[in-house]
């Protein structure tokens, strides 16, 4: 187990600039139709939204990356998508946004998942998905595996952004994390449903309250202190983890990580949009791992981090100017 590192609040957020961070999984496009509405059709009783504008950015695993990179760090993309119209916007952002794509593969038989969100006078209209879910081919898995060897012993840390969306799988998760534990690189999970037993021996593991009923298949009271450590140490032993970080929505962060046991409240938001969050909790806590920091900052920033970007609508990623201002206060 490597030392924690004792840092400042100033220290740690310059510390995050050293750090290159590799990000396993499915990257999408997300298009935003913003408009507002001022009849309802004559051919259905549906709005019809004037468009004002249109926007395309990255979403899925790619606001992991927009994450990491906002902190400071080098975000390294390695996933699969198609080598249609999609696939080549999706491009076109990565590399208009400086991220690096050396582990990106385009696949000739996969679509490039785009998920569109109307949006009229700040209320979420509509979403349409473009998508598949189907599993990647074993060539195309080999390929990622391969990608990611070549990657990771450059890196200081690996995130698992599994969206179920078929680039993930066990073969793969299993090889890589061994891969990855083999060179004391440490691995953090955002893990789905389908994939959720897959992720043996990784480092920290971050479901939320649905997820983790769901991939353990377990009821529990959440307010039920002693219920809930069960069904955490259920959790940990089942997937042999180091650690855990579950969000609790409404009710802050629980960690259990290096023997200690923390849940970290939430803090009173303006919540505008619950997108994306998740993204932003997992990054902040990826950049805390790799800079061995103690569990009350693993779960406290991003869980400060979480909240700051639920006061925006839409998917967007964290400001660390604002993020380390309030850590300052409040952590």
């Amino acid at each position: 187990m490597n030392p924690v590192l004792d840092l400042s609040i100033d220290e740690l957020f310059d510390q995050f600039d050293r750090l290159r961070v590799l990000i396993i999984g499915d990257v999408m496009l997300d298009s935003y139709v913003w408009g507002r509405v001022e009849r309802i059709s004559p051919e259905a009783p549906v709005p019809v939204v004037t468009v004002d504008r249109r926007e395309r950015r990255l979403g899925g695993a790619g606001n992991v990356l927009l994450n990491v990179q906002a902190l400071g760090a080098e975000a390294i993309v390695c996933s699969v998508i198609g080598t249609d119209m999609a696939g080549d916007q999706l491009v076109q952002e990565l590399h208009d946004r400086g991220l690096n794509y050396d582990g990106l593969i385009r696949s000739d038989s996969r679509i490039t998942t785009i998920k569109e969100r109307i949006i009229a006078s700040a209320q979420h209209v509509v979403r349409v998905d473009t998508e598949t879910d189907k599993p990647i081919t074993t060539d195309e898995r080999t390929q990622l595996i391969e990608k990611a060897k070549t990657l990771i012993p450059t890196c200081h840390v690996v995130i698992f952004e599994d969206y179920d969306k078929g680039v993930l799988s066990f073969e793969a998760i299993t090889e890589i994390t061994d891969f990855a534990n083999a060179r004391n690189i440490p691995t953090v999970v955002d893990p789905k449903k389908r994939n959720f037993l897959a992720y043996q021996n990784t480092t920290l593991f971050k479901p939320n309250l649905k997820e983790l009923r769901e991939g353990l298949k377990v009821e529990f009271d959440v307010d039920n202190a002693n219920e809930f450590q069960a069904v955490v140490d259920q959790l940990k032993e089942k997937l042999q983890l180091k650690g855990t970080l579950i969000t609790l929505s409404e009710r802050g962060a629980f960690i259990d990580y290096n023997t200690e046991k923390l849940k970290i409240p939430a803090h009173v938001r303006q919540i505008a949009d619950v997108s994306g969050a998740g993204d932003t909790v997992i990054s902040i806590a990826a950049c805390c791992v790799a800079l061995h920091q103690p569990p009350a900052i693993i779960a406290g920033l991003s869980n400060l981090g979480g909240g700051l970007v639920c006061e925006f609508v839409g998917v967007v990623p964290i400001d660390k100017v604002q993020l380390k201002a309030e850590a300052k206060e409040k952590l």
